[in-house]
């Protein structure tokens, strides 16, 4: 049974609620004792993964108009609407205590929420990769990053869901468009109230939690308060995580916008859905071969910078290679990356489903 500090840091604004997670990670040494932190933003923010395009996932004009911040995290994962229904639940733990890869790590951090949402009397159930469903319906979302000398899984405690706003936020390519995603939202995704009419206090279901973790994570739960270190770690994070370069990755992708094409060159924008999450590639070939590569999307994928390296990894690749995923899954072992649910055989379907796009663009270049 291992020792857990829990620091209940309780309604803090949107950045802060990021902060803390990351500040926590920031400030653990490889000796410290494991953390949880628990916290609700006082406002309404979007939160966009790591590896994702901002652009692209969410209306950026309506979200100002609302004085709704839009705020990246260093974990995976897609652009979610958050608010003080969410309890942030974040394991944070020294590397030498968390151990594993991360299909392994997501269903041993989601019991002791599973276990809580069943005391509160919602049938939920684990479901792989990374979720918590209730009668088909998902109850909330995870995330695994790793920071520093911290592996940090992030989950929460959905008391409500505002469909209408989140489909609100999001980058769509029509207002009918806009009007399914948010049906499809309303009817996909639950929450405590919607499956217990009156949600239970937070007191309540933090209490629930913390009596859960002796059993489901070897964990004895001994509340806490933030140390000197952590305090100062969590505020540069709340600078660091307002930067508007840190928000839209300026300056790293890798495939600059305008680009002038070679002759005989293409560029393309392909999505495709793997198992692990929405995969957006943006490719540039020339005569059949991988010149360059934006590899974006709300995968999960550790290290975090492990994306830009693979993007490096494969250029050079032939599109018509018969073992092209085989190349890619070379590279992806030989970095040493977790990509949970993401292959070679993935990201080369992905490109070869382009091919025809490409060859039609590099004769008219």
């Amino acid at each position: 049974m291992s020792a857990l500090r829990v620091l209940d840091f309780g309604s803090v604004s949107p950045v802060m609620s990021l902060a803390i997670w990351h500040g926590i990670a920031d400030a653990m040494t490889a000796a410290d004792d494991p953390v949880l932190t628990l916290s609700n933003p006082d406002a309404p923010f979007i939160c966009v993964g790591f590896h994702q395009d901002v652009a692209r996932e969410v209306d950026e004009q309506w979200c100002a108009a609302q004085h709704m911040p839009i705020i990246r995290r260093e974990a995976g994962g897609g652009a979610v609407l958050l608010d003080a229904a969410h309890l942030f639940v974040h394991f944070i733990y020294p590397r030498r205590l968390a151990g594993g890869r991360a299909a392994t790590l997501y269903p041993r951090f989601i019991a002791p929420l599973v276990e809580t949402y069943r005391a509160l009397g919602v049938a939920a159930e684990y479901r792989a990769l990374n979720d918590i469903h209730v009668d088909g319906r998902k109850i909330g979302g995870s995330a695994i990053a790793a920071i520093g000398q911290a592996v940090v899984f992030a989950g929460m405690i959905l008391f409500d869901f505002d469909a209408q706003r989140m489909a609100r936020t999001l980058r769509v390519p029509s207002e009918k468009f806009r009007d399914k995603l948010r049906t499809s939202l309303a009817d996909y995704i639950t929450s405590l109230r919607r499956e217990l009419g009156t949600p239970p206090s937070r007191a309540s279901v933090i209490d629930t939690l913390l009596r859960r973790l002796p059993r489901t994570l070897a964990a004895e739960p001994m509340r806490s308060e933030a140390r000197d270190k952590e305090l100062a770690a969590i505020e540069r994070r709340a600078v660091s995580l307002l930067d508007p370069d840190w928000t839209h990755k300026r300056g790293r992708r890798a495939i600059a916008d305008g680009v002038k094409l070679m002759a005989g060159a293409a560029l393309v924008e392909i999505d495709r859905k793997a198992p692990g999450g929405l995969l957006r590639l943006r490719a540039l070939a020339r005569d059949g071969v991988l010149v360059d590569l934006d590899l974006a999307g709300d995968f999960t994928c550790l290290p975090i910078d492990g994306p830009a390296r693979l993007a490096l990894a494969m250029r050079g690749l032939r599109l018509d290679a018969p073992d092209l995923p085989a190349h890619i899954e070379d590279c992806i072992a030989g970095l040493g990356l977790d990509m949970p649910g993401v292959s070679g055989a993935d990201l080369a379907a992905a490109l070869i489903e382009a091919v025809p796009a490409w060859a039609a663009r590099a004769a008219s270049s």
